[in-house]
């Protein structure tokens, strides 16, 4: 079986699919204690990488996504799956599962 080599440019989401790369995790508490890794949150902010076409309505036509490539979001702690691209972190989630745009 070959080997597929996987990067941003070339993953394209399908349907109303969303590609976001994972913003780092916190490292310290506000009072300034380091975290272990096994004490770290999983992040829920991240930058959108790629999007989708959009879904289809019930009449055939796509419907436009809310989000743009560069946008900042806020999404679902537990969505998506998560992808690991070299040591970058990346989760591919539905439009749905996005609860903002971080100005």
């Amino acid at each position: 079986m070959a080997a597929v080599s996987l990067s941003v440019s070339t993953v394209k989401p399908l349907g109303d699919r969303v590609f976001v790369k994972v913003s780092a995790s916190e490292e310290k508490t506000a009072g300034g204690i380091l975290l272990p890794d096994t004490a770290k949150e999983k992040p829920q902010v991240g930058e959108v990488a790629a999007v989708g076409p959009g879904k289809r309505n019930d009449d055939g036509h796509r419907q436009e996504m809310e989000v743009k490539v560069g946008d900042q979001v806020l999404y679902s702690k537990y969505a998506g799956t998560d992808i690991k691209l070299g040591t970058e972190e990346y989760v591919l989630l539905s439009e749905k599962d996005i609860l903002a745009i971080v100005a």
